[in-house]
């Protein structure tokens, strides 16, 4: 299953939503190294990788929300922290798995679930209100 970014996920705030779309690229870059069987050292470059993207990403968007005000930033900081604990813990599992490439694709549908879920749910709702102000 691909991860792919879609128009129906736009936030409205051009700078998050590039962000946004890249990282559906390199997560989706990651599946599909594990389902063609890339070396575990490709695959662990691509999960560095993720796992940088997703902290900067979070530290731009939180910084936004803090300069625009957003009364959820702090609900926003905890969803993050988690996701950010889940994506270090399945980079773990890879590691002490040997390089199980079952567990990279089994893994596709926790990332494209959270990413879908949280970018619908609560991302949005910063669009919603940036266009408030």
């Amino acid at each position: 299953m691909a991860i792919v970014w879609t128009p129906a996920l736009s936030v409205g705030v051009e700078n998050i939503d590039s962000q946004h779309k890249i990282w559906f690229e390199k997560a989706d870059q990651l599946f599909e190294a594990g389902k063609t069987g890339k070396s575990k050292e490709v695959i662990a470059q691509m999960f560095d990788f993720l796992d940088d993207y997703t902290k900067q990403h979070f530290r731009d968007e939180e910084a936004y929300m803090t300069k625009i005000n957003y009364p959820d930033i702090e609900e926003q900081k905890k969803l993050h922290k988690n996701f950010i604990a889940e994506l270090a813990k399945l980079k773990k599992d890879f590691q002490e798995s040997g390089g199980n490439i079952t567990l990279i694709i089994n893994a596709n549908q926790m990332i494209v679930d959270w990413l879908t879920k949280h970018i619908s749910t609560m991302d949005k709702k910063i669009g919603t209100y940036a266009k408030t102000l």
